[in-house]
């Protein structure tokens, strides 16, 4: 299982946070579900209200997570499912969500929870996809791990005393 060994993270300090979530349309029922664990992760954290966008698909997903850290977010969290096919074309996606949200989180300063599913079947998305039954939650994960960030940022940002 892939999230075996995963740490056990703690949250503080982020109910303040201006957060913004992007999620891809394809492949409505684990997105449904990444969607919903991310949601439930941000009320969890106290933070009821932030911005919920959805793009076309997995690979829209940097452009809209630059715009948004350049427009004041704190935290950014991408969620996405790429399931292989029978073409090149998986390779080619995964490769461009990945590094095109690894660098705006590099760029800008603004962390980018990486929510984006890349599995060989649609039993491996829904598996990770936080639904009833599912053995992992990837959207509350991601959403966890871009705050726990936003959190360390915010603390080394902080004046010595």
């Amino acid at each position: 299982m892939s999230g075996k060994g995963a740490p056990e993270l703690t949250v503080k300090s982020c109910s303040d946070l201006r957060v913004a979530v992007i999620a891809a349309q394809w492949h409505q029922q684990v997105m449904d579900g990444l969607v919903d664990g991310a949601l439930r992760a941000l009320r969890e954290l106290g933070i009821d209200e932030p911005t919920l966008l959805r793009v076309p698909g997995s690979f829209e997903l940097p452009v809209v997570a630059k715009a948004l850290a350049s427009r004041g977010y704190e935290a950014i969290v991408a969620l996405g499912v790429v399931i292989r096919g029978g073409t090149p074309h998986f390779d080619y996606v995964c490769q461009g969500v990945t590094a095109g949200l690894t660098q705006v989180s590099v760029e800008t300063g603004v962390p980018v929870g990486f929510g984006v599913l890349t599995c060989d079947t649609e039993a491996q998305a829904l598996e990770r996809a936080g639904l009833p039954g599912s053995s992992e939650d990837k959207g509350h994960e991601a959403v966890t791990a871009a705050l726990a960030t936003a959190a360390i940022l915010r603390s080394v940002s902080e004046p010595w005393r």
